[in-house]
């Protein structure tokens, strides 16, 4: 009798062990059912105001919602936490991609969490163009961060909203702050565009610059330098570090040039290198003494009205835009207009006129 042929492949899978049963069906089908169950928006808000992430998470999860249910629920949502907020410092901070702004928030909020502060990071990642998702993970990159307990880190698929800003940044805001967060620090995509939102919603508004990427002179972009309340030279280690004061000189002349601010504060550059947790203890210092002094003249609660009327008029556009575009007769009016476009029989300007026509 020929003996069996021994299976030494390795690609060759040894019989398992079958495992036993160590849970209770009925307990894992009650906790799934809980997972589908929604929660009701009293019971929602009540959990954000004791400060559960979870129920922060949920609760951000419905303003970003583009489903009219969710809409209406998120309304209710911010109405019960809107005077629980108004709370806290905004800080913006904003910087091209390879600045290392994910490591200077992480080495920035570790440093406020242990002086007891609670920190809310609302990260806007930048969105796929296909699958709308976020391409960037902003909790893989803050690794220490987002395991801390007074910490919260959420990051949003920037999507076509203005300037990569997500869509609901600004209520989340006020969900984060409702949930006991004093430190609200909002991080742009970073990509030249999301300033002038990010600025909008923010006490103080950080640059993150590189020394040496050839812009000192220049003094950048000159509509961010003027909303910037400090500079930051990052990555001042090594042999960084005299370019790194060279760079300091030059942003801090540059910023003499500039207008006196409304605030009454002049902006100021330092330096610092967040992966060995250098200089940010200066950088909160000094944020400190920017919220002391406008605080005291005055600017504070009047930068916070101008914001409020900000977000009145761009919800204004927003839900006239909307409304636009949901009803029939303009989406079936919009294909017809492109196609004329796509023909050369129209143009842009001649198929929008007849297109609002229909609004009238």
């Amino acid at each position: 009798m020929a003996k069996e042929k021994k299976n030494t492949s390795a690609l060759h899978e040894m019989e398992g062990i079958s495992q036993p049963s160590s849970f209770n069906p009925l307990a894992v089908k009650k906790i799934q059912e809980n997972r589908r169950k929604p929660l009701s928006v009293v019971t929602l808000s009540e959990a954000i105001l004791k400060g559960n992430h979870t129920a922060l998470s949920k609760g951000i999860t419905l303003v970003e919602s583009t489903a009219l249910k969710h809409q209406q629920q998120a309304k209710e949502l911010i109405q019960w936490c809107l005077p629980h907020a108004n709370n806290s410092i905004r800080i913006g901070i904003t910087g091209v991609p390879g600045v290392g702004k994910s490591t200077f928030i992480e080495s920035f909020g570790t440093l406020l969490t242990q002086k007891v502060k609670k920190v809310a990071v609302l990260a806007v990642d930048p969105s796929s163009s296909l699958s709308k998702g976020s391409i960037l993970g902003d909790k893989t990159r803050m690794e220490e961060l987002v395991k801390n307990p007074n910490a919260f880190i959420r990051p949003s698929a920037s999507g076509e909203s203005l300037g990569g800003v997500a869509r609901k940044t600004r209520e989340a805001i006020i969900l984060c702050e409702a949930a006991g967060f004093d430190t609200i620090i909002i991080e742009t995509v970073g990509v030249g565009q999301s300033e002038t939102a990010v600025h909008s919603m923010t006490d103080f508004f950080l640059l993150l610059k590189l020394a040496g990427a050839g812009d000192e002179l220049q003094g950048i972009k000159r509509g961010i330098m003027e909303m910037a309340d400090a500079i930051v030279i990052n990555k001042a280690d090594g042999d960084n570090i005299k370019a790194a004061k060279l760079a300091k000189t030059e942003f801090n002349r540059a910023l003499h040039l500039y207008p006196e601010k409304e605030s009454g504060w002049v902006p100021k550059t330092l330096t610092c290198s967040a992966i060995k947790n250098e200089g940010i203890e200066a950088i909160w210092e000094l944020m400190q003494a920017y919220e002391q002094e406008v605080k005291a003249n005055g600017y504070f609660e009047e930068k916070r009205d101008q914001q409020n009327t900000f977000w009145l008029l761009q919800t204004i556009e927003s839900t006239l835009k909307n409304n636009f575009y949901q009803k029939p007769k303009v989406q079936q009016a919009l294909k017809k207009q492109l196609q004329l476009l796509k023909e050369h029989k129209t143009t842009p300007f001649e198929a929008a006129e007849v297109l609002l026509k229909l609004n009238s």
